[in-house]
């Protein structure tokens, strides 16, 4: 993995305006912010995807993603928030680091803005068994 920006933050190179860290997460003020309070949270292990993510990494940021929001809600007075999190180029990730996006809704047009087209489910049955065939023990 190429050094990012983040590893940069998680090595003291670039300074941030923190907000939580601990020995696996460390989460930022975001300073392109869509709204007043957006946070970045980041695993200190490097992997570009989250599912390149270790078990371990993955369950620190799980613990410590629902606190961080609620502690932007209370900071920033809002009720609404999205959790944004992108994987590979297009889905829209830009720094090759694996991020989650805590963006609060202060106002109806603030935030993130997304659009959705919803297609119709078939083949649904073996679909499901091919993806959790993935998911047994080798």
């Amino acid at each position: 993995m190429t050094t990012t920006i983040f590893k940069k933050i998680i090595d003291g190179e670039i300074p941030c305006h923190r907000i939580y860290e601990d020995g696996q997460v460390l989460a930022f003020l975001d300073i392109n912010p869509l709204s007043p309070g957006h946070t970045l949270v980041i695993p200190k292990e490097p992997a570009v995807t989250l599912d390149a993510l270790s078990e371990e990494s993955g369950a620190a940021i799980g613990r410590v993603l629902p606190k961080i929001a609620a502690a932007v809600l209370k900071a920033t007075g809002a009720k609404d928030f999205n959790v944004l999190q992108n994987n590979g180029a297009a889905a829209h990730q830009e720094v090759l680091h694996v991020h989650f996006h805590i963006i609060p809704k202060l106002e109806s047009g603030d935030g993130l803005s997304v659009g959705w087209r919803p297609g119709k489910l078939t083949g649904g049955e073996e679909l499901a068994r091919k993806i959790a065939e993935q998911l047994e023990p080798a």
